[in-house]
């Protein structure tokens, strides 16, 4: 008897703790996707509704794809580009996107909550703009922007995302870590510096330079000078491919050498004898030197 009271014990613990995992596995929650729709413009301007007719479409330049906004403000207009987006009640989301130029704005309106926004002023570079907010209870659906700023130069945007659950209004797929660059080669040297470059990573919007190990530099495109290096020395390179999912991992490595000094005055030998002189034409009471 008191086997069949253990063995019985025993069995209804395991099926408790069944249902506790099965209760544990129903909690799960889905992976964020993004739930902005064409936020790479790579269909022009579509779900996209700019103010003024200010919004347009280009090829360069881009930060991923092969696509951008371009929207320049003009007197009253501060170049708005508009979407609506569905998203889920009491649900927190993070907005991001790249730009690039003049005054540029990033926000979410309607959002139920706190509407929020952010932005930076003029760049030349690509810069990332990123907030969060959380909708309200019965909140499905908020208006996210950018705009520039009144009287200032034409701002770009690339690569806008929405990224929290899905909102059931369909969007971009979600971005995946990229593969690793390949066909990295050393395109130039001088003796204080190496230029690389590799080709181009599907998915990826910009790419890290490593030396030895270490990385030394950010670039958006597929190739990169490193400088500062020493002269006639041999140095290891690998580059990585990034985007908002991540970063790949290394590429094969390659070597670059820089070329010896091109002397300037400096490290050379000093032979035994040396004549120096100096040309003089007036007469200022000198002695000729012999």
């Amino acid at each position: 008897m008191p086997r069949r009271r253990w063995a019985g014990t025993l069995a209804a613990a395991v099926t408790a703790s069944v249902l506790s995992l099965t209760g544990l596995a129903g909690q799960a929650q889905a992976a964020d996707v993004n739930n902005a729709k064409n936020g790479g413009y790579e269909s022009g301007l579509s779900n996209w509704t700019c103010s003024a007719g200010s919004g347009a479409t280009v090829s360069s330049p881009v930060h991923g794809g092969s696509a951008a906004l371009k929207a320049t403000p003009a007197g009253q207009d501060n170049a708005q580009c508009t979407q609506a987006v569905a998203v889920k009640p009491n649900s927190t989301y993070t907005l991001s996107a790249w730009v690039q130029g003049g005054y540029s704005y990033l926000g979410a309106t309607g959002t139920g909550t706190t509407d929020v926004s952010t932005w930076t002023p003029d760049s030349s570079s690509w810069t990332q703009l990123k907030t969060t907010f959380t909708t309200g209870a019965s909140t499905t659906s908020v208006t996210v922007y950018t705009h520039g700023w009144y009287g200032q130069a034409a701002y770009f945007a690339d690569d806008l995302s929405v990224l929290g659950p899905d909102g059931g209004g369909g969007g971009d797929p979600a971005p995946t870590v990229p593969a690793a660059p390949g066909g990295l080669g050393v395109s130039s040297t001088t003796s204080s510096s190496v230029s690389l470059a590799w080709n181009t990573v599907s998915g990826a919007t910009g790419y890290n330079v490593y030396r030895s190990g270490s990385k030394v530099q950010s670039v958006t495109g597929t190739s990169a000078t490193v400088s500062g290096l020493a002269a006639s020395t041999a140095y290891s390179f690998q580059v990585t491919a990034t985007n908002a999912a991540g970063e790949s991992v290394k590429s094969s490595a390659v070597t670059g050498t820089t070329t010896a000094s091109s002397g300037g005055g400096g490290g050379g030998s000093v032979p035994a004898h040396a004549v120096t002189g100096y040309w003089q034409n007036f007469n200022n009471g000198a002695t000729v030197q012999k």
